[in-house]
């Protein structure tokens, strides 16, 4: 019995797992005659570059009103002290800070400044506007990225951010100032 079960599946398995052949056909050299009245014309060309502009403009539109939302969340945390994990009104840190303003606009970042720092693309600080990130590394012996703030000001070469640090809590600092400009590492684009 034992034997003729084996032979069974041996044959199942066999006729199952086959191995089918499968007909290969190569194209050949096919004319398609198209009117010229189906092409695109010009017209139709420029009303698509219209419509792709009107298009990344709303997109930008809607990107800074997000921002504006995300900053004003931020900048409701004003003056709270600072307090190493935290992420409420009691006490923040500069990652907890950013991870509660965009979550609360439904936008996930990581809770870690360093980890943050890998989320968006990268951009220069000359394209840098409101509601970027801007990340440091504030200590001497470690290379590491351990500070985040969130742009909230642009004006000409002053970038204003709100962050939360160890001494005063949440505020606005600008990047002019020599240590935040000397522990500047990069900035990034996350809406």
């Amino acid at each position: 019995m034992l034997k003729k079960f084996i032979l069974a599946s041996l044959c199942l398995g066999v006729t199952a797992c086959g191995v089918v052949k499968k007909k290969t056909t190569y194209g050949s050299n096919r004319k398609v005659t198209v009117a010229a009245s189906e092409l695109p014309g010009p017209s139709d060309i420029d009303s698509l570059s219209d419509h792709a502009r009107e298009s990344k403009d709303i997109e930008d539109k809607l990107s800074l009103e997000r921002s504006e939302e995300i900053i004003s969340t931020a900048l409701t945390f004003t003056g709270v002290k600072y307090k190493y994990g935290g992420t409420t009104r009691k006490g923040i840190d500069c990652s907890g800070l950013l991870y509660v303003s965009f979550l609360e606009h439904d936008v996930y970042l990581p809770r870690v400044s360093y980890y943050m720092a890998n989320e968006g693309k990268k951009i220069k600080l000359e394209e840098v506007s409101k509601g970027d990130l801007l990340f440091f590394t504030t200590s001497k012996r470690r290379k590491r990225i351990n500070h985040v703030g969130l742009v909230v000001a642009v004006d000409g070469e002053d970038i204003r951010f709100i962050h939360s640090t160890t001494s005063r809590g949440v505020i606005v600092s600008s990047l002019k100032e020599g240590f935040w400009n000397y522990a500047f590492v990069k900035a990034t684009r996350v809406l």
